[in-house]
């Protein structure tokens, strides 16, 4: 006896997703990306001051499209610093001791 194996067509239309918010799906990427905020707006406002209202409309996201100078300063703010050992030194990195290196690198087996 032969077997043969069962033809299903599959729907591969988009879809809404069933947890989504709206009943419809996005006309295109780009209008979809015109509202879409993820960790602040995918796209530019020119609405804010400063150099960065300045730059063109963009049709990507804001920091691949701008340039260093309309980013602004990498300087750290007053009260900001960018390595913890421009802390004070109660909370800077402390040394590993040679017991402790020891440890790490036999996974812990050398505790026993």
């Amino acid at each position: 006896m032969k077997l043969t194996p069962r033809r299903t067509e599959i729907d591969h239309t988009p879809q809404v997703h069933p947890a989504s918010p709206s009943e419809s799906l996005p006309e295109s990427f780009a209008s979809y990306r015109q509202k879409a905020s993820q960790h602040g707006p995918m796209m530019r406002n020119n609405s804010s001051s400063g150099a960065a209202a300045q730059a063109p409309t963009q049709t990507y996201g804001a920091i691949g499209g701008s340039t260093a100078r309309m980013l602004g300063s990498v300087q750290p703010k007053e009260g900001e610093v960018w390595d913890r050992n421009e802390l004070p030194k109660r909370f800077r990195r402390t040394a590993f001791t040679e017991a402790e290196m020891e440890a790490i690198e036999s996974g812990g087996a050398s505790l026993f």
